[in-house]
């Protein structure tokens, strides 16, 4: 089912609408500030391990997950003085910062060194859902392991309607992934370069 949403004031029946499908354990896709994106509530086990199996996904790689914002973030990652200043300068924005796990994030999205991916991303539609469940929201680009990724909402429902509960409208997005990188040391370290800048790690 497709769910056209305004993605500069998104419309609080339909977010409403969106989080009542997540509750129930569903998985839904959702727009971003890169791609299109598939997930659900981070503590909905059922629909977690249903995105792997959307995915054909390796379960030893963990998705990452959406955060409302910086003091969310701080509830599911450690995030140090060093964290808090790169992400605050760069985010909401087409990162994904890979920081060390809390306790309260769920085992299933944790890798075995207990770091979590963290995105904030730089779109009205995907962080009013955040807000208005109120838990952080697994996210992984809207696609079959090895595939490209699709750009067209309608693409989405046509190719994976039938696995998921929800496809948010939010327009055709034609972004890169986003850009991975660690704040695990005291650096910067790039895993992935995609969408977002990273030229401003050099100058550190």
């Amino acid at each position: 089912m497709l769910l056209s949403i305004n993605p500069e004031n998104p419309q609080r029946r339909h977010i409403q609408k969106v989080v009542e499908c997540l509750r129930q354990g569903g998985v839904i896709a959702y727009p971003t500030d890169t791609t299109y994106g598939i997930g659900c509530d981070i503590f909905n086990r059922k629909g977690v391990k249903k995105i792997y199996q959307i995915k054909q996904r390796d379960p030893r790689k963990p998705f990452s997950f959406i955060c409302a914002d910086l003091s969310d973030a701080a509830n599911y990652a450690q995030v140090s003085n060093f964290a808090f200043k790169t992400m605050r300068r760069r985010l909401p924005g087409p990162y994904t910062f890979v920081l060390d796990a809390t306790r309260t994030v769920p085992d299933l999205l944790t890798t075995r060194q207990k770091t979590v991916g963290v995105r904030i991303p730089d779109n009205p539609i995907v962080l009013s859902i955040v807000r208005e469940l109120g838990h952080p929201l697994v996210t992984t680009s809207a696609n079959i392991a090895g595939d490209e990724p699709y750009h067209d909402p309608a693409q989405i429902e046509d190719a994976m309607g039938k696995v998921l509960d929800l496809v948010v409208d939010g327009g055709i997005l034609l972004g890169d992934p986003s850009s991975v990188i660690s704040l695990l040391g005291d650096r910067p370290d790039v895993l992935r370069q995609g969408s977002g800048d990273t030229s401003w790690i050099h100058s550190l």
